[in-house]
């Protein structure tokens, strides 16, 4: 197994951390572990292209521990009211949607690579999720800060999902084969 590989497990093992922090409303140590998963995040990246370590579990791993951390993250931020519930089912609805074209893309033979729309939707996640936890802890200006980036948040997801959903149109075909 790759070193990147094993980053990548790393961020998949954050997620309990995170729920038990959570669970005891331990906000910093919820930002903490926010900020270590997604700074492996990058690092599992770096060393995959760097050292040439790209591989077929990688290409599946790594797209889904964001998934599922975020996802994660959001839930448990919708349970205690820090973000709406309607905001986290925009989150996940884009989510399923992406991840069903790469699958009728894959059933295929092609491959739906990441774009810029959908690397700054999850940089404004990383950044929701920092206020969030932030707040937890301080709550700075009545949850303003948080609140706009969970809109600017939003609009980058919602942007994301149509982007993915028009550049491979072509593959819903709804034609019988």
């Amino acid at each position: 197994m790759t070193l990147a590989n094993k980053i990548t497990i790393i961020r998949v093992l954050l997620i309990p951390a995170f729920l038990i922090a959570f669970a005891f409303s331990w906000f910093s140590v919820c930002l903490a572990i926010i900020v270590l998963a997604f700074v492996t995040d990058a690092l599992d990246g770096h060393i995959a292209r760097t050292y040439n370590q790209i591989t077929t579990f990688g290409k599946f791993m790594d797209p889904l521990a964001d998934k599922l951390f975020v996802l994660t993250a959001f839930i448990c931020f919708a349970s205690v009211g820090k973000i709406s519930a309607w905001a986290v089912a925009i989150v996940l609805f884009r989510e399923l949607l992406v991840d069903g074209i790469r699958t009728l893309a894959a059933s295929e033979g092609k491959i739906v690579p990441a774009n810029w729309w959908g690397k700054w939707k999850l940089f404004s996640q990383i950044l929701t999720l920092i206020s969030l936890s932030i707040d937890g802890i301080w709550q700075l200006y009545g949850g303003m800060v948080s609140l706009s980036l969970i809109y600017i948040m939003l609009i980058l997801t919602v942007i994301s999902g149509w982007t993915y959903l028009h550049q491979n149109w072509k593959l819903l075909s709804f034609k019988e084969k």
